[in-house]
Formats: C-alpha cells, structure tokens, sequence
C-alpha cells in the first residue's frame, strides 16, 4: 500500500488563529483543548491532522497502552512503574503523534475503558480495559461535531484534558491512568451548541471561515491542486518550513517550565475577567497559561503584555455570558480600556 503524503500544516492558507490554538496545544497540552467554530471546508480536520504529522516521532515505553514517556516518571501508568523497578529501566520505542477520533456515538465506556469488577473480585487484582483515553494520551483526541455528543462524555473529556489523568470507578473499584492528550473539538454553530457550562471548559476557542480575499481563495485551489496532483512533491516544498516549526514548538515545550510571568500582569488578568464579567475564575487561569505559553513559543522567558493581550483573544471570547437566544460576544472595546490602564 502506497504511502501518501499528509498534506503540509505550513502550507495552510490563512487560519492563522486557528493554526496558532493548536500549536499552543501542542505545546502545553494541559490548556485543556481547542474548540473551532465553523462552517464545513475550512481546512480544520485538514490542520488538525498536519499538526500531528508535522511533529517528530516521540519516544515511547513498549507494549504500554498509555504510551509512556519513558523520561518522564512521575506521568507513569502502573504498569511501567512496576516494569522499571523489576528491570532498571524501560524497553523504548519510537512511534508518531496520530489523532485518535472519537465518533459522535461513543458511549462512556468506550471512551474511558471498562473495569472487570468480576475478576476483581474472584483474582483480587485489577483488570483495565483501556479505552479511547488510553489511546489518546500524549496524542490528539479529534471530536468532530463535538455539540452532538452527549453532554456526559463531553464532560468526562473536558476533566481528564485539564487534569491529564483518566480514572474510572466501578463498585468501589478504581483505576487511574495517564491522559494527557491535545483536546480539538469541531462544530458547525448551524448544528445547535454547546452548553455554557461545557463551553467555559475549553481552553481555547477560535472561529473559522472561508476566506474572503479572491487572492487567497485562490490560492487555496492552486495549492490543493498541485497536492493532489503530486503529494510527495508538494510536501517537499513545504519540508524546512514543516522542519523549522517543529523545532520552535520542541523548544518551546522544554522552555515552558522556565517561563516566569509579574504579579502585575497577574492583576491585568484579573482586571480583564471582572471588566468582561466572566464567570469564575477559570478565565483569568486560562489566560495566563496561554500567555506563558505564548512567550514559550516566541523563545522567551518572560511574559509581556502583548502576550497577554493575544491570550485574551484565544481564550474569552467563549466565556462571555450569554442570553437565550443570543450569541455571546467579546466586547473589544472593553478589553483595550483594561490594557490602556496598564
């Protein structure tokens, strides 16, 4: 079977916002996901999937269904601590970041895994069926039509997206395992919405469109075309700028623990989520991850405004109070008073 070439995520024409959120993702899965608002054709399975072959093959522990990180000890599932103690290390491999879809009929079970309370009880020892959560840790969980899944598993994957960590209780009986994977989930508005409460708990949220520029509804064709004509060539053009993002995005990844941010832009924050009149104080968090995560990937140290500032537009413009019937929308005006005060 031949191989064809996924098509670049650098060759994408416009969407930069769109772009820009899941790198960010990438980055510091713990964001807790992106949601993209859209019409259908906007390119956002297409960037979704770019993104996952974009970056290099990671390593992994053998034979794990959680795809540890074997240098990463304190993300371990059960397993792999019980192997490293018995054998001084772990068997490695190489494998690929892939996006694990979750189809829109999924039950909880499926998604989560199923404990057998059975041999539990005869064996007294845990057994764990994994399920797409297992699947998706250090990958990306892709949820198409994402508001006509059941409120239920959007919640259970809303809680182990921020916590990283996936547990099911059955009678008494509890399993933990490792998930911390990049939540991307799609919708067409035209299709109904989520609730408020669920939508408050995506990190990050961007709306697309089709372009409305003649030049780069063009290009679209002219790129399209020349991918299906000759994939492998296409990709080949795209190769140093593919090879220079994935680099700015590792690098990224290992300065993040090093980035410090000031208390006053801690209070510029604070300020912006009371001037909005957000609820809780999920907002002003998010923000902030998003703003040292930004200043990761611009190769820097320490927050400044502007990080903040392209913070606040990536993460509150779904978290503004909504009436029935209405669509809630960021006030910018609002947002540059509390800026022109800093």
């Amino acid at each position: 079977m031949q191989h064809t070439a996924v098509y670049p995520f650098t060759a994408i024409v416009g969407q930069e916002d769109m772009k820009l959120a899941l790198i960010l993702n990438v980055i510091n899965p713990l964001l807790g996901g992106v949601l993209i608002k859209g019409e259908k054709g906007t390119a956002k399975s297409t960037a979704v999937r770019a993104l996952a072959d974009l970056l290099p093959a990671m390593e992994v522990s053998k034979s794990c269904p959680f795809h540890c990180d074997p240098t990463d000890s304190s993300h371990w599932c059960d397993v792999c601590r019980e192997k490293a103690g018995q054998d001084h290390g772990l068997p490695v491999q190489s494998v690929k970041m892939r996006v694990v879809e979750l189809p829109v009929s999924a039950t909880e079970d499926r998604v989560v895994g199923t404990l057998d309370i059975e041999h539990a009880i005869k064996q007294g020892e845990k057994k764990f069926d994994p399920g797409l959560l297992a699947q998706a840790n250090r990958n990306i969980l892709y949820v198409d039509e994402i508001n006509l899944l059941d409120d239920h598993v959007v919640d259970v994957l809303l809680d182990a997206a921020a916590m990283g960590v996936n547990t099911v209780e059955r009678e008494g009986v509890s399993y933990s395992h490792p998930a911390r994977f990049v939540l991307v989930g799609t919708m067409n508005p035209e299709e109904g919405d989520i609730r408020p409460q669920l939508l408050d708990r995506f990190g990050l949220s961007v709306a697309v469109a089709g372009e409305n520029q003649p030049e780069w509804r063009v290009e679209v064709i002219k790129r399209r075309l020349a991918y299906e004509q000759d994939t492998d060539s296409f990709a080949q053009q795209y190769q140093v700028e593919q090879e220079t993002l994935a680099k700015s995005i590792i690098q990224a990844h290992r300065l993040l623990p090093q980035v410090t941010i000031k208390d006053e832009l801690l209070m510029l924050a604070a300020r912006l989520a009371i001037a909005l009149d957000v609820d809780g104080h999920r907002a002003d968090i998010t923000v902030i991850k998003t703003a040292m995560t930004l200043t990761a990937f611009a190769g820097r140290t320490e927050v400044e405004t502007g990080d903040v500032n392209k913070a606040a537009r990536l993460a509150l413009p779904h978290r503004m109070r909504r009436r029935p019937f209405e669509d809630g929308t960021l006030d910018w005006d609002k947002v540059e008073a509390v800026f022109a005060q800093q």
